[in-house]
């Protein structure tokens, strides 16, 4: 059974005694064929079932770790228990197809129990000036009354206050009326009470016919409510309530990755989990496709391993795809120790031999293997690699799927000496032109249609050690469709004299790529420097920017909160080394009066300074809409006004890539004050919906292959910092006013993307952000129904990148974390 029902929560009814509720999901996301019966032991009894879908139901299962499975669908199953009397089991079943299979089960006498208990549950607990405030949910039949006992018995004063919990709502869909989404039901509460003599005290939730009581120490605090029986969902739960999403994800990979140790050891798991099995091997390769082209795999030779070459040899010979070439370059010179097993290997029709009198350099060396090719693609690979047994089979199944594409690449991974061990996986973007100029991301496996070939050229000898860096950059600027297979077809065998290994032994080659990126970049026309990276293989591109430069109108909403902004504005003033900028405040019905003070004072000191007045209600996109309609430079940047700039590059490193004309917004790298990472690009479907790359991590680590620390592309970025030409704003329409305040930034993103146009995040653009200080929190109905009706209009009109994926990232990486580990 594929898409079994998964039972997430089992409880009564709020108000009805009869009817008991079971909660859960399909896999698969969907009930389609599936029939639910429920028994009290063998007499069928009435059982209806409903459904609830968006962002709330996404985020819930998200924090209990099936966010993989992308569940926004939550089932309810409404059963309707007979009379109270003999039965002694209640079963409940799923029939799928010729399949029937108990999902739940439970005695009439734990239901008679459970029936008594009320369902609640305590969170938080805080003691200030001698009053101890308890926080929690509760659910009952009727609204719930709460009193505090001491320890003899007796009732203490104490003070409940009620909040909207639509967390807890969505738990109990019959509080709300038909058709609406959101209840007034406060199932939240606070008691606080002065702090008794004794040092126990009895938290008593009740209602009419239940109650729920908790025996709690003084002495012991917090520890009151954190544990105790508590469940690990409790847990999460509530840690979720408490931090967040993005804080619950993080922890909740911390936790998994101690449990499940080493990052070599969850590759191992995940190849037998997701790779193709022996028998779905042997159904390849009798398989057919409509176009069954020649394949030729050019490999030079350079006194190769005889144990490595026959490895290579085998792994291009148990390809599950049968119609291949390969065509075997030996560059040794005269007194190669290869000859004699190439003579072996020739035997072999499909196996092209040359041998060279005299030494090859690599790219010389190549280009004699591809001399030899027949086929109407090529694929290239290293001496001593392996292709894994589907590789061909899923390159030429996408160019059965996309027969405009001319060039392909895959995912690869690292194999040990002895060909035993798999490690160091690479799950690359898909084709993404500024990470690949700022590291040879695409390496290996690349295949390239013929004719895109010989439009290239062959492989450039001046960029020996690079030349598979700079061959692929001249490929990709003439390729009429650039293909991504997200999988590891290519095994890169790892030894000291790797570069990757050992990146002293070539330096040499990091050479050759910044060169190779110089001449890509003067090939098209870009005003670009290259120069080293952080780390040798990675590379820094400095952009020109023209003088006099543009302006650049920097756009920050504000409301009160002038210390902020004040901290924001002269940060810039104080530091930027590009000055030709001015500062778009709008402002958003202020209240105090030192704010209107700040502004006159800051327009009389500074030209640059301007203030415009939104008197409308608040509207984050429309405010910010306002600004740009009304700035006067070229270029906008929207800055949230409790940023604050780290460097004097700021608006130049934001600038300078959005100079060119296929880049429609630029974002920058911000971090708490407290050093770790906020942002550093925006990965679409974390959390359920949308996130930061990376958040929380050390501004010293590099991320996922050094992408924390290279100027890349990501599908949108963050407008607490970025900046958009303002002819492009002004052509998609700006911000859409119906999302308010969420998701505004990372929608107009997606519709840059839409347009053809490059999202890129550039980590050398930094800021410290205080995020949240001067706008605070979803914490009233009004904006948690806000935000979710928000996030739910983003769904709808995203789903199909929501459900394909995000294709700057990968789908064998997590969703449920921010940190591109290996998806579960």
């Amino acid at each position: 059974m594929d898409r079994n029902f998964i039972v997430t929560m089992a409880r009564f009814h709020r108000s009805r005694e009869d009817v008991y509720v079971l909660q859960g999901y399909f896999e698969g996301n969907s009930i389609a064929g599936s029939t639910m019966r429920a028994y009290a032991d063998h007499e069928e009894i009435p059982l209806r079932v409903s459904s609830r879908e968006g962002l709330a139901i996404r985020q819930k299962y998200f924090s209990m770790g099936v966010g993989e499975s992308r569940i926004d669908r939550e089932y309810d199953l409404w059963i309707t228990l007979p009379p109270k009397g003999t039965n002694r089991q209640l079963r409940v079943y799923q029939d799928l197809g010729d399949q029937h299979k108990c999902v739940f089960h439970t005695s009439f006498g734990s239901l008679e129990r459970q029936k008594k208990e009320q369902d609640g549950y305590l969170e938080t607990w805080r003691e200030e000036n001698g009053v101890v405030s308890i926080g929690g949910w509760a659910v009952g039949r009727e609204k719930c009354e709460i009193v505090v006992e001491d320890g003899s018995g007796s009732r203490l004063d104490c003070t409940v206050t009620r909040h909207y919990r639509p967390d807890i709502a969505g738990n109990y869909p019959e509080t709300s009326p038909e058709g609406e989404t959101d209840t007034p039901e406060s199932f939240g509460f606070e008691v606080s009470f002065p702090k008794p003599m004794s040092d126990s005290v009895t938290l008593v939730i009740e209602c009419p016919g239940q109650e729920l009581r908790r025996d709690l120490k003084i002495s012991r605090g917090s520890a009151n409510v954190k544990g105790g029986g508590i469940t690990l969902m409790q847990k999460t739960i509530a840690y979720l309530k408490r931090y967040g999403l993005k804080r619950t994800l993080r922890r909740t990979g911390e936790k998994l990755s101690e449990k499940m140790g080493s990052g070599q050891n969850n590759y191992m798991r995940w190849r037998k989990k997701y790779l193709p099995t022996q028998q779905e091997l042997q159904t390849q390769s009798r398989n057919t496709f409509l176009q069954e082209p020649l394949i030729s795999i050019v490999v030079p030779l350079y006194r190769t391993k005889e144990t490595y070459l026959r490895a290579l040899v085998d792994s291009v010979k148990n390809q599950t795809y049968k119609n291949w070439q390969l065509c075997l370059s030996d560059g040794s010179g005269s007194s190669s120790p290869l000859k004699v097993i190439l003579q072996e290997l020739a035997e072999d029709p499909r196996i092209r031999i040359c041998l060279s009198t005299t030494p090859l350099g690599i790219a010389e060396n190549t280009n004699t293997a591809i001399k030899l090719a027949d086929g109407a693609y090529l694929t290239f690979a290293d001496h001593d690699d392996l292709l894994d047994p589907s590789a061909l089979y899923e390159f030429v199944k996408m160019i059965n799927r996309e027969p405009d594409a001319d060039f392909f690449y895959s995912d690869e991974d690292k194999i040990s000496m002895d060909g035993r061990e798999y490690f160091q996986p690479h799950f690359k973007p898909d084709y993404c032109p500024d990470m690949l100029c700022s590291v040879n991301y695409i390496c290996h496996m690349v295949m390239v249609k013929r004719s895109l070939y010989e439009q290239t050229g062959p492989l450039n000898p001046d960029y020996d050690g690079a030349q598979d860096y700079d061959f692929v950059l001249r490929a990709t600027e003439r390729a009429r469709k650039i293909v991504h297979i997200p999988k590891p077809l290519y095994h890169w065998r790892s030894h000291q004299d790797s570069t990757a290994e050992n990146p002293a032994s070539k330096l040499y080659a990091f050479e050759a790529g910044m060169r190779a990126i110089q001449a890509h970049y003067d090939r098209l026309h870009i005003d670009a420097r290259v120069e080293m990276g952080p780390y040798p293989g990675l590379y820094r591109t400095r952009y020109g920017l023209p003088s006099p430069g543009p302006l650049i109108s920097i756009i920050i909403p504000n409301k009160d909160h002038i210390a902020d902004l004040d901290q924001c504005v002269q940060s810039i003033l104080e530091k930027s080394a590009y000055r030709n900028f001015e500062f778009v405040i709008v402002e958003n019905n202020s209240c105090e009066e030192e704010t209107f003070t700040y502004y006159r004072k800051m327009e009389q000191q500074s030209e640059q300074f301007r203030v415009l007045y939104w008197e409308k209600e608040f509207n984050f996109s429309l405010i910010n809409n306002f600004g740009a309609q009304q700035a006067r430079g070229e270029y906008l940047l929207f800055l949230n006004n409790d940023t604050q700039a780290l460097d004097e590059g700021l608006l130049g490193e934001l600038l300078g890539p959005c100079l060119r004309s296929e880049v429609g917004a630029v974002g920058a790298r911000l971090l708490y004050p407290d050093g770790t990472v906020q942002h550093a690009g925006v990965v679409i479907g974390y959390g359920g919906i949308a996130g930061h790359a990376f958040a929380y991590s050390s501004d010293s680590d590099n991320g996922y292959f050094s992408r924390s620390i290279i100027q890349c592309n990501y599908s949108a970025v963050t407008a607490a910092c970025m900046m958009v030409k303002k002819s492009v704003f002004e052509e998609l329409g700006g911000f859409d006013g119906e999302l308010r305040v969420a998701f505004n930034d990372i929608d107009f993103c997606l519709r840059l993307g839409q347009s053809g146009r490059l999202v890129v995040y550039n980590p050398y653009a930094r800021m410290i952000h205080y995020e949240s200080k001067s706008r605070g929190y979803e914490d009233t109905p009004e904006k948690i129904a806000r935000f979710n009706r928000e996030a739910n209009e983003f769904l709808r009109r995203w789903k199909e990148i929501l459900e394909n994926g995000d294709p700057c990232y990968n789908p064998n990486l997590s969703l449920d974390r921010v940190d591109f580990a290996l998806k579960k």
